[in-house]
């Protein structure tokens, strides 16, 4: 299995959201939450710290991270799983400093997130539910999606009807 994180920095009632190149092996071209895959020995938001400054080139704030919930994809070897973070306060102006990996970055308004082609469809449901948005209340179940014997439909509400790729991040 492949242990991938990603966040969400908000700004102004907008996401921050980087598009996958095309020639990407693991869903190329669609928008994402910046982030990939955490090395061995580092938790979830060391790697966080770490692929925000890599990709970024901004300095998350750790005490103002929190988990939004996680996201299962695949089975087998080709198996993901993403931690989705809301990072609350950072450091620096973002900027693509992975050209190779994302051809842009915007910042999206929530009410555009339904026309773009996301990498997994349940993140415009999580992004949605965070308080600066002021929307209904987060579910529970909308951050903590169990993987079905699908692979891909969870069990919760947001995650219904979606689908998505076996394929991980490269």
């Amino acid at each position: 299995m492949h242990v991938v994180v990603t966040g969400a920095l908000v700004e102004n009632g907008a996401v921050l959201l980087v598009h996958r190149r095309p020639t990407k092996r693991a869903y190329p071209d669609v928008w994402d939450l910046p982030g990939g895959q955490v090395e061995a020995g580092e938790s979830e938001l060391q790697a966080l710290a770490r692929e925000m400054h890599e990709e970024l080139g901004v300095h998350i704030v750790a005490e103002s991270a929190s988990r939004l919930g996680v996201v299962h994809d695949g089975s087998g070897e080709d198996a993901v799983h993403v931690g989705v973070w809301q990072i609350g306060d950072w450091v620096g102006s973002p900027t693509n400093r992975a050209p190779e990996e994302h051809d842009a970055i915007a910042w999206v308004g929530i009410s555009e997130l339904g026309g773009l082609p996301l990498v997994h469809g349940v993140l415009a449901a999580m992004v949605h539910a965070l308080p600066q948005f002021e929307c209904a209340p987060r579910h529970p179940e909308v951050t903590d999606c169990n993987q079905g014997d699908r692979g891909t439909k969870a069990d919760c509400r947001a995650c219904a009807g979606t689908d998505s790729s076996s394929r991980w991040r490269d």
